[in-house]
């Protein structure tokens, strides 16, 4: 069996046999050094031990319905299900009982085999049961591939240039083939088909738990890595009785047409098992029949063609033919008919089938709380669950006999791969929280040492470093006829004056105070309007521009989209939103946060660093550039993806940014535009500075391993090319940020975090589990009071700084410091974290232009380019 543990030390850009072609960079060093103490942790990163002589056979599959001459065949694709129980209904012949744990099966066109597999054309019948058709396959097994586990071992010693991604791959499905054949599958993570008692979120849903895990190549060698994962799933139930949690005063015996809406949104596209009959076959809830059960018929054809047809009414039908007599009889029907064809079936004989989700949107606010709670588990809590669901009978590792034919074994074992059941321990470095600078009432510069143990600072006594006046400001309440939450904007303009005052900035009367109804956020125009007329009053009431309009809504509403649309694209004025229940408690802490967020939209200044960050201490000046792509939810197939691009405009503070954006094509991660929007950045920061910056760091958000050729050979070259002039080449250092990661950091010894139980915010982890010679590192720069934390994962793929581990880690961590919404480090340095808010802002934009006009509009760049007024402001904050 095989492990390594090597560091290879070269800082220069590696590149293969052809020139152009941009490799990630190797480590400096053997990691950094700088600490204010060391902290031993476990990491849920499970060492996985093969043998490096061991061949994997790849075959190709394909399954391809018999159709007869008869059937008018129209090619649809075979359901997944369906593909995985052909599979095991082959090899559950006794001639191939013993290869069922010698292979894992993708679920579509691949298996991957430790032994010799039979190949060429088999027929394969499968039944769904009593009453229903036999469908016939043939199943066909080709031979494309043979991999040899010897090449990770050759990637880890340096001896491989490229990553043997298949190989990974390939590991990665054989220790999920176990839990695909017993746990609910959905997309990458597997749930247990039971739910805990205490799980229950009550209306006929639960909260399930289970896991994701990955493979992945790091200094210690190949390791698995697992997390917790929790999802909310209908549970499997009777129809009737989940309508009796579900909807609220339904009983199944009284009037039924005031809930037949709700129960048709609830059912419609579920599917159910029936119990009338012997059978496993899935239904697909199509919806319900217009007559009660009673009041249904139909005609009735003789199978041996020897009796007429008759009409026979439902109710006597089942008692004739199933033996079965209908209690619920006031109710409908469900139709699991497909294709047109009618099949009507008392809802008192379908039962739910298990793992279908329900999104936590859909949740009631006390079931989404259970939820979120389930789902934050704290850091012993979840430590425990993961090496539980490791070990589980269920779980990559286990063994368990479940199926109606033979199989038993150990899958993983028998392609000679080993996982240790221990997580990985970790010795940490916790690097010194940097210094800021803040004002007094004074006005006076004062410096800010954060709190030890959190990280975090307090304005009490304290002003922003530069107050931008917010002279010439609207009032806009929305909430003014509700009858709950209805504001009182006397108490909240006093208040908000006087908190805004005491932050440093100066703060008038408004201008316009205008009373209105949440009605106004139904209709674009009627908005539009609507903010027209109060810049038109203000402008008669005072020479200038207005600067901002502060909206109180008394409830969130799907309108919010249209205002930032509305106020920056078409008329380029700021609005901040808040919600009447938080405006009328004039909580200081929430009234504060109000005001640094005003503050950072006017082009103002909340904290600086004290120190000049590491490697900049020169009098050149730097940019830090942010980039991220926002794609469309999954279901989406027409709409564009939003690329969004954040530069800092001011050196050294490094704290204030523009945003550009950008429609591209759908579910493209390429920025195609990056080189020029950063241009365009690049020269406002000439304009604000009267100097282009002679060094640029950018930090990419959202790719993934596989994706940093992309980044390096298409973006930074695209970066390149569209600034670089004869007397104009900066130096540039390229970070990618990953934060969708599975890896987790616990404390060996619970003493040595926060009442919280997390590492503490400064927590660098860069040997171990890293990559075995790529510049990577993992930083937890937030305090983590709910849940477990999330560090952030690093790597620098390109730098022309010459940066060391040290420095680059530092200067993260201080980055996180200067983020303008809050008093506390926060967990993505603020680059990506704004990029990722300039994005979600362009999807709101593409949501409203989708409404307005149509898809193809969406992906025009005029609809998103933002006001003049507006377009170097932070309006995304």
């Amino acid at each position: 069996m095989f492990h390594v543990d090597l560091v290879i030390s070269d800082n220069s850009s590696v590149r293969i046999s052809d020139e152009s072609k941009i490799m990630p960079i190797k480590r400096p060093d053997r990691g950094g050094t700088l600490a204010v103490k060391s902290v031993r942790l476990l990491g849920n990163h499970f060492p996985v031990s093969f043998d490096p002589e061991t061949t994997i056979m790849h075959y190709d599959v394909d399954s391809k319905p018999e159709i007869s001459s008869k059937s008018r065949f129209v090619k649809k694709p075979i359901p997944k299900g369906d593909l995985r129980l052909i599979m095991e209904k082959l090899f559950s012949d006794s001639s191939n009982k013993s290869s069922m744990q010698m292979f894992a099966y993708d679920g579509e066109k691949n298996i991957f085999s430790a032994e010799t597999l039979p190949t060429g054309k088999f027929d394969v019948e499968l039944s769904d049961g009593e009453g229903t058709k036999s469908r016939s396959y043939t199943f066909t097994i080709k031979l494309v591939n043979e991999l040899k586990l010897s090449k990770l071992r050759d990637y880890s010693s340096g001896n491989l240039i490229h990553i043997p991604r298949d190989i990974l791959q390939v590991m990665d499905l054989v220790l999920k083939e176990h839990p695909s054949r017993h746990r609910i599958s959905v997309g990458r993570s597997f749930y247990s088909t039971e739910y805990r008692s205490q799980d229950d979120l009550g209306c006929g849903v639960a909260a399930f738990r289970g896991f994701q895990g990955s493979m992945k190549l790091t200094s210690q060698g190949p390791i698995y890595c697992l997390d917790y994962s929790v999802l909310a799933f209908l549970k499997r139930l009777p129809v009737i009785d989940f309508l009796k949690e579900h909807v609220r005063g339904f009983n199944g015996v009284n009037d039924f047409r005031k809930f037949r809406r709700q129960v048709i949104d609830e059912l419609r596209g579920r599917k159910v098992t029936v119990t009338h009959r012997v059978t496993n076959q899935m239904y697909t809830v199509a919806g319900l029949t217009d007559q009660n059960t009673p009041d249904l018929s139909f005609i009735l054809e003789d199978i041996d063609g020897k009796k007429p047809p008759r009409e026979v009414g439902l109710v006597n039908y089942f008692r004739e033919k199933y033996g079965q007599e209908i209690i619920y009889k006031d109710l409908p029907c469900l139709d699991l008919g497909k294709n047109k064809r009618k099949n009507y079936v008392p809802m008192e004989f379908c039962i739910l089938v298990e793992g279908q989700r329900y999104h936590k949107e859909q949740l009631d606010r006390n079931s989404a709380l259970s939820l979120k709670k389930i789902l934050l588990a704290p850091p012993r809590e979840r430590k425990n669950a993961i090496c539980e669901m490791l070990k589980a009978e269920d779980g990559p590792c286990g063994v368990l006999i479940h199926y109606s034919f033979a199989y038993s074994g150990d899958v993983i074992q028998s392609f000679g791969i080993g996982v240790n059941e221990n997580m990985t321990q970790i010795v940490s470095r916790v690097i010194a929280p940097p210094d800021l600078k803040l004002g007094t009432p004074a006005g006076n510069m004062i410096v800010v040492r954060v709190d030890k143990d959190k990280c975090q600072w307090n304005l009490v006594g304290r002003s922003v470093v530069e107050g931008r006046p917010m002279d010439r400001w609207a009032l806009i309440d929305f909430s003014s006829f509700d009858r709950y939450n209805k504001l009182n904007p006397e108490n909240f303009i006093w208040n908000l004056r006087g908190r805004l005052k005491n932050l440093g900035i100066r703060i008038e009367e408004p201008l316009v105070r205008r009373l209105t109804n949440m009605h106004e956020f139904s209709d674009v125009n009627r908005l539009r309007r609507l903010l027209e007329g109060v810049i038109g009053e203000a402008s008669r009431k005072s020479q200038g521009r207005l600067k901002v309009i502060v909206c109180v809504m008394a409830g969130k509403h799907h309108g919010y989209k249209y205002l930032k649309w509305v106020s920056e694209t078409q008329i380029g004025v700021l609005t901040q939103c808040c919600l009447s229940s938080h405006a009328n408690k004039a909580n200081d802490q929430y009234l504060a946060n109000l005001g640094l967020k005003l503050n950072a939209k006017l082009g103002g200044s909340n904290a600086e660093l004290i120190e000049r960050l590491p490697r900049f201490e020169g009098e050149d000046h730097v940019m830090f550039i942010g980039a991220d792509v926002n794609h469309p939810a999954a279901r989406n197939t027409t709409c564009p993806s939003i690329a969004a691009v954040v530069a800092t405009v001011n050196w050294p503070a490094a704290n204030r940014y523009a945003a550009r954006i950008c429609p591209q094509d759908h579910r493209k991660e390429t920025i195609l535009s990056f080189g020029t929007m950063c241009l365009d950045l690049i020269n406002t920061y000439a304009r604000f500075n009267k100097v282009k910056p002679k060094n640029i760091v950018v930090f990419r958000d959202g790719v993934s391993e596989g994706q940093f050729d992309m980044v390096l050979n298409e973006e930074l070259l695209d970066l390149k090319n569209a600034i670089y002039e004869e007397h104009y080449r900066p130096k540039i250092t390229l970070v990618v940020a990953q934060k969708r990661h599975q890896t987790r950091l616990f404390l060996e010894n619970e003493r040595d975090g926060g009442s919280s139980g997390n590492v503490p915010p400064g927590t660098v982890v860069d040997t171990t589990i890293v990559h075995p010679y790529l510049f990577d590192f993992y930083i937890c720069s937030h305090y983590g009071s709910l849940g477990t934390s999330k560090p952030t994962h690093y790597y620098c793929l390109y730098d022309d700084h010459g940066f060391n581990s040290d420095q680059l880690q530092k200067l993260t961590y201080n980055l996180c410091f200067t983020f303008a919404r809050c008093t506390k480090p926060v967990s993505l340095a603020p680059p990506v974290y704004y990029a990722d808010l300039a994005a979600y802002r362009g999807r709101m934009f593409q949501e409203v232009v989708m409404e307005l006009h149509s898809s193809a509009a969406s992906f025009d760049e005029r609809f998103y380019k933002l006001h003049p007024e507006l377009q170097n402001m932070m309006f995304f904050v």
